[in-house]
């Protein structure tokens, strides 16, 4: 056996099976490329990548450990909010599930812990990427949850189309058996499973019969809420209105702060792409909006974000590598825009305009950059932390 990769995936794998031999570019040289020897790709590899290009008998960590697996399988994917919902169906389900996958255990110590203890736990609650799923081909999810999907990892899938199907994927795997929850735009895919198809928040909630009325989360959570509360409605017959609003919202997901002024800022750092910046915008939409924006975007097509922010009273204020392409867009779209080089000189400019319209409770400042952050940062959570920061060292 052999595996791509020496990251965290790859070396979880190596745990298990210690006789594979881990490869990466620096072995192009001593690499058979001739051999059909079973290969696991690490998710990070991108199928350009000559290794990948270059091996016959590839599969991913799904198929090498989930084959085999009797407790049920919860897959969620998307292109944002996967990692707050897989985090809500794991509170409401409680100690027979583990949980794990692109959240950050990887999948391997999942299936060591799974088989240590077979009789304890009855499902694995993944969170799947679009990588994870280009190469799987064995194995399907018994639920499969399934956010909207925009633009995104462009690079890495080389279309948007490709980054599409690999989320679609496993519906054409998937048997009468399993159960599938996805918007509504992919109602003509055709799939075995028994499919639930949703268009917004409040179609999915009249569907399962929840009062959303008893959910303390407003969008973007809110979806994820609901979502959550279906895979348990699904497995248990219950609603479990109590559980779900015990859960607290991770750090950098549209974050609420007040600066030493009572103004209101809000960090959304984890905004990676523009879905997650269009949705971060819905709650703010009856304020003055002063918006951070930028970083690397992957080459994502940034128009259907623009087109959207042409609906709010909204200024830029734009940072990272792609700062020239948003002014382009800005400039396209008739949105007020300012170029800074870093965060800190986006911070202090909001300031300085915020003093001059004296816009205590009419305005909202926010970091949702739509891109990630390694142009300029370690991670999005040194960006958001940095953010806050600069802001609580504003003086009066």
């Amino acid at each position: 056996m052999r595996i791509l990769g020496k990251g965290k995936t790859a070396q979880g794998i190596n745990e298990v099976y210690p006789d594979a031999v881990m490869y990466d570019d620096a072995d192009k040289e001593i690499y058979d490329i001739n051999s059909d020897e079973l290969t696991i790709v690490s998710p990070g590899i991108p199928p350009h990548n000559y290794l990948v290009k270059n091996t016959k008998n590839k599969i991913s960590d799904y198929d090498l450990f989930l084959e085999n697996i009797k407790a049920k399988t919860i897959w969620i994917s998307g292109t944002n909010g996967k990692t707050t919902t897989t985090q809500m169906i794991y509170r409401l389900l409680g100690e027979t599930s583990l949980c794990g996958g692109n959240i950050g255990t990887p999948l391997a110590q999942i299936y060591e812990t799974y088989n240590n203890s077979k009789e304890k736990y009855q499902q694995l609650i993944l969170e799947t990427s679009s990588f994870t799923l280009h190469y799987t081909n064995r194995v399907k999810p018994n639920i499969y949850i399934l956010l909207p999907i925009s633009d995104d990892h462009v690079s890495w899938h080389g279309t948007f189309k490709e980054y599409e199907e690999s989320k679609l994927k496993p519906l054409s795997i998937m048997g009468s058996g399993d159960i599938a929850i996805i918007p509504s735009k992919y109602k003509n895919i055709k799939t075995d499973a028994v499919t639930y198809y949703y268009n917004d928040s409040s179609d999915l909630a009249e569907q399962f019969n929840i009062d959303t009325n008893k959910i303390k989360f407003n969008e973007p959570f809110l979806l994820d809420s609901l979502l959550a509360l279906c895979v348990k409605k699904l497995i248990s017959n219950n609603i479990d209105y109590e559980t779900i609003n015990e859960f607290v919202v991770d750090k950098h997901k549209v974050e609420e702060f007040k600066d030493s002024q009572n103004r209101l800022w809000v960090d959304d750092s984890k905004a990676t792409n523009l879905d997650a910046t269009v949705w971060a915008l819905k709650g703010y939409k009856d304020k003055k909006i002063n918006l951070i924006l930028g970083g690397d975007d992957k080459g994502a097509d940034l128009n259907p974000l623009f087109e959207d922010m042409k609906n709010y009273d909204i200024e830029l204020f734009t940072i990272g590598s792609n700062s020239e392409k948003l002014g382009i867009l800005a400039q396209k779209y008739d949105i007020s825009c300012n170029c800074f080089i870093n965060l800190e000189e986006a911070v202090g400019a909001i300031d300085k305009k915020l003093k001059a319209q004296n816009a205590l409770n009419t305005s909202v400042s926010m970091l949702s950059p739509a891109a990630a952050s390694l142009d300029q940062f370690d991670s999005y959570k040194q960006r958001g932390e940095e953010f806050k920061k600069f802001v609580n060292l504003l003086k009066n």
